[in-house]
């Protein structure tokens, strides 16, 4: 297997290039996550709200049974529902998720900052959710800087990473920063940016210096700048494409350029709760 770069954040070595579980139904769900542990990934991303965390279980089983990869190798997310921020129902679930998968999740996130209940409750029930040892590491999803701030300001524990959107057509520089101040992570869903870079100039002209495809020219571009990513596919030859990303770099000429793709309306799927607002780049 291909050695991988990870991020170490507060002690725990996070793999870069994960494989992402949302909208895949359990049967492919388990298929691909075997697959994908047969192809070398060693993290795995889910939520509860995706429906599919006994089928990650199985497929994580699936590729252990089979010799390709030992528990302890890999690293595995999923997140708690918005529905279940206050104290009781967020232990229930993380009792639940756990029970689901059959293991113990690496890292826990919620998966949207909400207004109700508030945040210390929250935080504090995610951190006792650490405590009970429901989770290895605890952390966040779809957080602006401002709100990532505060949740750290109340949370005992490091949230390890914020898991947002980030591609090409996004700018993310304000809340890159934030976690970096803030000795965390920024996690990028969505990272092929729903397969738009496919047809994009750019990275194509640059893939084709180095032999590669768009989709492998942008994770590369991600996992250069330390961010996590987190592609998701139905085609196991997509996720084996897509995990071909470690033997070639970009140069500090082309990652500039891939950073100039961003634009004001590069978001694509935005639930964000209106009380909060992403960060402004663009002013």
């Amino acid at each position: 297997m291909t050695d991988q770069p990870a991020i170490t954040v507060d002690g725990h070595a996070i793999p870069l290039l994960g494989f992402g579980t949302w909208n895949l139904t359990p049967e492919v769900a388990r298929t691909m996550v075997a697959e994908a542990l047969r192809i070398g990934y060693r993290h795995i991303d889910t939520a509860w709200i995706y429906r599919n965390e006994a089928a990650v279980g199985d497929g994580i089983r699936d590729a252990i049974a089979a010799g390709h990869v030992a528990r302890e190798d890999i690293w595995l997310t999923t997140k708690i529902w918005v529905a279940h921020f206050d104290r009781e129902g967020l232990l229930k679930q993380a009792r639940e998720s756990a029970a689901s998968l059959g293991f113990t999740p690496d890292l826990l996130l919620l998966h949207w900052p909400k207004t109700e209940p508030s945040f210390a409750e929250t935080l504090d029930a995610l951190n006792e959710a650490k405590d009970l040892g429901l989770t290895r590491t605890i952390g966040l999803s779809n957080f602006p800087s401002a709100e990532f701030r505060r949740a750290q300001t109340l949370s005992e524990a490091t949230l390890v990473t914020n898991q947002v959107e980030y591609h090409p057509y996004l700018k993310l520089s304000r809340l890159l920063g934030t976690a970096r101040d803030l000795g965390s992570s920024i996690t990028a869903w969505s990272p092929l940016a729903q397969g738009n870079i496919a047809d994009d100039p750019t990275l194509i002209e640059i893939g084709k210096a180095h032999g590669k495809t768009p989709g492998q020219v942008t994770l590369r571009w991600l996992i250069q700048q330390d961010v996590i990513a987190i592609p998701r596919t139905s085609k196991v030859s997509r996720a084996e494409e897509s995990f071909d990303i470690f033997d070639f770099t970009l140069s500090s000429e082309e990652m500039d350029r891939i950073h100039a793709l961003a634009r004001p309306d590069g978001r694509l799927g935005d639930w964000l709760d209106k009380s909060f607002k992403w960060d402004e780049e663009w002013a």
